[in-house]
């Protein structure tokens, strides 16, 4: 137990020294100020620990998290309380997910569509801080103002920030890994450059005053003559933060092997964490990546890492935050230069000529519609057309395992007697076998591959008994194919009247269009009566 404790200790210190200049930097960077990104970190990061489902996890502000919390804050320049106040209905949409357990639905969004959307973010982090780094204020108004801004940048450079900027980002390139383990090299660039700007390169902007002591607590304001647009900044920050935590938690569990995340326990966590921040002013916050893996290496693996990493960043709130003051704005924008470095998915893109083309396509139309339009346009995109590729395969795969028999050769899967009758039939008997699994993606097809001009069987026999699951779209298909085969004169038998598809049917109504007398629990039952149907002769 002592040794738990000990690495819970250290790495909840180690995740507190990687989290403080990130805090920084995404306040900054989310146009909220330096503090509200400490707020942040101390809010979800304490709240989402002691109440979330993932243990050695750690909390905070993410760059997915800033990106869309900067867009919230330009929208409502004139009332930081309705900015909070979307924070906050973030964080209750978060607790109802996980109320209603749709905990594991989150992390059904598609590798293509994630990979998309944070690659949009990676690269909207890394125009946003262009300016910075060149010693100019940040630019609202999304990517695309950002890059309209760049012709100011020759005549306005501060060349003391393009030397604190460089700098900080050599050391986050080039930081030894073997030394990082130690002292990670986002606190090593934020004193050095700090040290450096108050030396050596004393025009490099600075944050300035930083709030001290507790924060005040922010009464919520509803805009109710813009509520569609405030719901849905809060239902985006609660999805992607969502998404963010219970991928960061699937991390976690491959690196711990002490279990699986509860992740609908999670997702309540972290509703809590975000609504606390938000009452006190801060940033909206996620599972971190980078803070979790450094807490686990460090050796936390309880809940009490993570919420002991909060409470370093609170005492550093209350008593240090005068150091704050003199960090240069290039420090952190060559810090989050090499953030939105690392958050582009280059796995993905590297393997983007060997997979899928429908796939590589999501993944490109994600990320175009991610940094040119916004990141719930682009995820809704990205997953209908995932879902539009899935059912086509899903249309192959089923369709595949439609079987149709007319003779004793058609098919190696039958019995003697089954075999026999079909032989006995001598082509008057068309058995149809639906084996497996069938959905609205093959609904269509399966009437169209099933018309009567296709063949002239005296009797057809649909067999039931090897059909798995149907969901309505395929039940409904399935009662057109039996209407047609019957308008067309054909006489139908059904086989297989005990699996839990044929009872789905039978509730549908669907096989009330077969008579009784026709429908039989097994195949060879249905072959027999088919084979006495088209008579003596055969």
């Amino acid at each position: 137990m002592f040794k738990t404790l000990q690495g819970d200790v250290f790495g909840g210190l180690t995740a507190a020294v990687v989290a403080l200049p990130l805090a920084l930097a995404f306040g900054v960077a989310s146009g909220a100020g330096p503090v509200a990104g400490l707020y942040g970190a101390i809010a979800v990061g304490f709240f989402a620990a002691l109440l979330g489902g993932t243990a050695p996890q750690v909390s905070g502000p993410t760059g997915p998290m800033t990106i869309v919390m900067a867009g919230v804050i330009s929208l409502y320049a004139d009332s930081p309380a309705e900015a909070f106040t979307i924070v906050m209905l973030g964080g209750v949409f978060q607790v109802l997910f996980g109320v209603l357990r749709l905990g594991r639905f989150v992390t059904y969004t598609p590798v293509s569509v994630v990979s998309g959307f944070m690659t949009g973010i990676g690269v909207i982090i890394i125009l946003m801080q262009i300016q910075p780094f060149f010693g100019l204020p940040a630019v609202s108004g999304g990517p695309a103002a950002a890059i309209r801004g760049w012709a100011e940048i020759p005549p306005r450079i501060v060349w003391d920030a393009v030397a604190i900027s460089a700098l900080s980002l050599a050391i986050m390139l080039f930081w030894p890994k073997a030394l990082g383990r130690i002292i990670p090299s986002p606190l090593v660039a934020l004193v050095l450059g700090s040290l450096a700007a108050g030396t050596l390169f004393p025009d490099a902007p600075v944050l300035g005053e930083i709030p001290t002591g507790l924060p005040s607590l922010i009464t919520p304001e509803i805009p109710w003559n813009g509520l569609p647009g405030f719901v849905q900044a809060a239902f985006i920050l609660a999805v992607l933060g969502s998404i963010d935590s219970l991928l960061t938690s699937l991390v976690a569990d491959s690196m711990t092997r002490a279990g699986r995340h509860h992740s609908n326990r999670e997702l309540i966590g972290q509703g809590i964490g975000n609504f606390v921040s938000g009452l006190i002013g801060g940033l909206p916050g996620a599972g971190a990546t980078m803070r979790t893996v450094v807490n686990i290496k460090a050796g936390g693996r309880s809940p009490l890492s993570g919420a002991l990493h909060a409470l370093i960043l609170l005492a550093l709130v209350l008593g240090l935050a005068p150091l704050a003051e003199r960090v240069p704005h290039a420090v952190l924008a060559g810090i989050l230069l090499k953030v939105g470095w690392d958050i582009i998915d280059w796995g993905f893109i590297k393997r983007l000529h060997l997979i899928h083309r429908e796939a590589s396509f999501i993944m490109v139309m994600t990320f175009v519609l991610t940094v040119a339009v916004d990141l719930i346009t682009a995820v809704g995109v990205g997953i209908i057309l995932a879902g539009f590729v899935t059912a086509r395969w899903r249309e192959r795969e089923e369709l595949a395992r439609i079987t149709r028999i007319t003779s004793s050769t058609s098919s190696a899967e039958m019995s003697d007697e089954e075999r026999a009758l079909i032989a006995r039939a001598d082509g008057h008997i068309l058995l149809t076998r639906l084996i497996g699994c069938f959905s609205y993606a093959s609904a269509r097809e399966l009437v169209a591959r099933d018309t009567p001009d296709e063949d002239d069987h005296g009797v057809i026999v649909y067999d039931l008994s090897q059909l798995d699951h149907v969901d309505v779209s395929a039940a409904l298909a399935i009662d057109e194919l039996l209407e047609t085969r019957q308008a067309a004169g054909f006489p139908i038998l059904v086989a297989g009247l005990d699996t839990d598809s044929a009872h789905i049917l039978s509730r549908l109504g669907v096989l009330s269009r077969v008579p009784p007398e026709t429908r039989f629990a097994t195949t060879a039952e249905a072959l027999r009566a088919a084979v006495a149907l088209i008579g003596p002769d055969k």
